[in-house]
């Protein structure tokens, strides 16, 4: 009974730490990826993930309300780089400086 009771404890703590060590797999992962994706330029565009139009809009207004706080869109162009659909969005931000945000909508543009 006590070996089964070690074996038991043994392998909920090999468990435990193997979904640990996972973890920490995918947040490095995650973090290298936005890393990368700032929204300064085509390379580093912000990859939207939603698969409509309307969701896929409003992911990148709300990214651009989490990253640039207080910041004001002036315009928005679609573009095409290597084939591929881009918003460029124009916004002057909190403090006065004006930039755009590149995303990439292949996931969803065209799709309503």
């Amino acid at each position: 009974m006590i070996m089964k009771t070690f074996i038991y404890l043994f392998a909920i703590s090999l468990l435990a730490t193997s979904c640990a060590g996972h973890k920490k797999v995918a947040q490095a992962s995650v973090a290298a990826a936005s890393v990368n994706a700032d929204g300064s330029s085509f390379d580093k565009a912000i990859f939207i993930k939603e698969t409509s139009e309307g969701s896929g809009v409003n992911a990148e207004y709300a990214w651009i309300r989490d990253k640039y706080p207080g910041s004001k869109v002036n315009g928005q162009a679609l573009r095409t780089h290597n084939n591929k659909p881009y918003d460029v969005i124009h916004i002057t931000t909190a403090d006065g400086a004006n930039t755009d945000v590149y995303f990439d909508i292949s996931n969803f543009y065209g799709k309503f």
